[in-house]
């Protein structure tokens, strides 16, 4: 089963009066990954869908950092749902991320696209005006004696070369946080519009293998003895696909047990049945 990349975060938390859902997520992402390693995907799925109807109502699609954000809470929510073995609801999570993504990327391009322009003509320009003043030095400094005003003219050319070095290096700098920003926001966009049209393709396959199978209740009885075997997976991978099976056949009592081995729970029917045996026996009343 496809695990998704851990959200990057780009702000540190804030009081709680003006978080973001930046800090929000900040705060909430190691709870969620707990959660989600121990199996628990109801949780988290609750509580993304709570942020989803609230916080990420009052983002900014201009802010970039927060659009970074929702995508990455829509992450969680996907991962959730694959868990879950809601592989529907996964989709609907991953073509949302993907949108809010490419908007995302858009945006910011059309936003840092002028401002990198100008850092990139103002670097040639910068980096020529150093070479001339340079060339002016170095003609100076060759002289074997100067006067006070060439003396004077060389200071100013000195301090006119760091300043515009000084000037380079900050629009270097720039140029840099610049292309990482829209590179990862790029990412982001290509990310999920590829694990959205993967988890399309596995439902589709799966759709294809029932009809193959003749019949759900057969396709999951097969499947599940596969993930049965194939203990060398991941228990994440194994309990989505066991939730997945439970899903498409909730009559299949195989999987409820087989999801409730990998959770640690004992079978409800274990249960019952001890339950019963160590019920109390009464005595006949004497007559």
């Amino acid at each position: 089963m496809k695990r998704f990349p851990a959200a990057l975060f780009l702000l540190a938390a804030l009081p709680a009066a003006s978080q973001t859902l930046t800090d929000r997520l900040v705060t909430l992402r190691s709870f969620w990954e707990a959660a989600l390693d121990k199996g628990d995907a109801a949780s988290v799925r609750q509580s993304v869908e709570g942020l989803l109807q609230k916080d990420a109502l009052a983002v900014n699609p201009s802010d970039y950092n927060e659009m970074h954000a929702l995508t990455a809470l829509r992450n969680f929510g996907a991962r959730a749902a694959v868990l879950d073995g809601d592989w529907e609801a996964a989709v609907a999570m991953l073509q949302a991320a993907g949108k809010a993504a490419a908007d995302n990327a858009a945006r910011a391009s059309s936003t840092l696209g002028p401002i990198r322009k100008q850092h990139d003509e103002r670097l040639a320009q910068w980096k020529k005006e150093v070479g001339d003043e340079e060339s002016r030095l170095k003609g100076l400094e060759s002289q074997p004696g100067m006067t006070e005003g060439q003396l004077k003219t060389r200071q100013q050319l000195r301090a006119a070369v760091e300043e515009r070095r000084k000037a380079i290096q900050h629009s270097e700098s720039s140029l840099r946080t610049i292309d990482e920003i829209l590179g990862r926001l790029s990412e982001d966009r290509m990310l999920f519009e590829k694990s959205a049209a993967e988890w399309n393709g596995f439902i589709t396959k799966e759709k294809l293998e029932i009809s193959q199978a003749g019949s759900v209740g057969k396709f999951v009885q097969d499947k599940l003895e596969q993930v049965k075997a194939d203990d060398a997976k991941p228990r994440f991978d194994r309990l989505s696909y066991g939730r997945r099976l439970a899903k498409l056949d909730p009559s299949n009592v195989d999987c409820e047990r087989f999801v409730n081995g990998l959770m640690g729970l004992e079978d409800p029917a274990n249960t019952a049945a001890g339950a019963k045996s160590r019920a109390p026996k009464q005595r006949k009343r004497k007559t």
